[in-house]
């Protein structure tokens, strides 16, 4: 049977990078629509608005209503077919490009997991709508912001995806955010940064971090901190910049301040370190 209702609109111009919207569109299908077995040369992905329907991927058989989305890959045979009693529907965007695969993995989804479930159906609707309309309006650069609404509904996804994962035990919970830490001092080094700063950007209580920390780096955030700093300092050093100038690309406002935590760190002053890398090839013990 054909759908009740039935709405498409395609990218004139779809590019050939690394993501290209190739249509999007929405219908209200009939009882027992069936479309497949098929297979397609293209990424496309369905989000059920209302009512039930059945997917069929790789030999399996999902049961499917409002709020769920699926995917197919290129190549896969697939079959979905709308509720007797209850037809679903439902809003799809196609697509294709270089890292169409690298986004969905990123998102949890694959072959093998092309469903996902979400309680934000609101939010996907809106983001297919102004996808659809932006196709159907044609103006210069829909591509680029078709695109972008369609990265938009990944992040979705992705974020839809952690809160169907079960939920991690203590130690990984705390592994996680001691990594998240380490990534935070890795990337602000340089700049005039405070662990209650760090702690509150986080979103973690600072005594708990800190706590955490040191249990799984043997250092403080602090000693941590400063570590990073007076690693890059000497391979700063062995360029031409000033003193002043390394301590200030390390995060020390001070030049004075800077060359006192430097050799407290490395039994050398900033001006002795660079003198003796000049001389012979020797590195100072951290």
């Amino acid at each position: 049977m054909a759908h009740v209702f039935h709405e498409a609109a395609f990218n004139p111009h779809p590019g050939k990078g690394e993501l290209a919207v190739l249509f999007a569109g929405h219908a209200q299908t009939a009882p027992q629509h069936k479309v497949g077995p098929q297979v397609l040369d293209y990424h496309l992905v369905h989000t059920v608005v209302s009512g039930r329907g059945n997917f069929r991927c790789v030999h399996r058989d999902y049961r499917l209503e409002q709020g769920n989305s699926f995917f197919i890959f290129p190549g896969e045979l697939v079959t979905y077919v709308s509720d007797a009693s209850e037809p679903w529907a439902y809003r799809w965007v196609g697509f294709k490009g270089e890292r169409a695969d690298e986004f969905l993995s990123k998102a949890g989804i694959s072959p093998d997991k092309p469903v996902i479930s979400s309680d934000r159906l609101r939010r996907l609707t809106a983001l297919y709508y102004q996808l659809e309309k932006t196709l159907h309006l044609a103006k210069p650069g829909c591509d680029m912001q078709a695109g972008g609404y369609l990265r938009l509904l990944f992040g979705e996804y992705t974020q839809d995806r952690m809160r169907e994962e079960v939920p991690k035990e203590e130690g990984s919970v705390i592994q996680q955010q001691v990594e998240q830490a380490i990534r935070w001092l890795t990337l602000q080094y340089y700049q005039p940064i405070s662990i209650e700063q760090m702690a509150r950007t986080l979103g973690y209580h600072r005594t708990h971090l800190s706590k955490m920390f040191k249990q799984h780096t043997g250092l403080s955030p602090m000693q941590f901190l400063l570590k990073i700093r007076m690693e890059r300092a000497k391979l700063l050093l062995q360029g031409p910049l000033t003193i002043e100038q390394v301590a200030s690309s390390v995060g020390f406002g001070d030049a004075l301040y800077f060359s006192k935590q430097f050799k407290k760190y490395c039994g050398h002053s900033p001006s002795e370190y660079r003198h003796n890398r000049q001389v012979y090839p020797y590195d100072c013990e951290g």
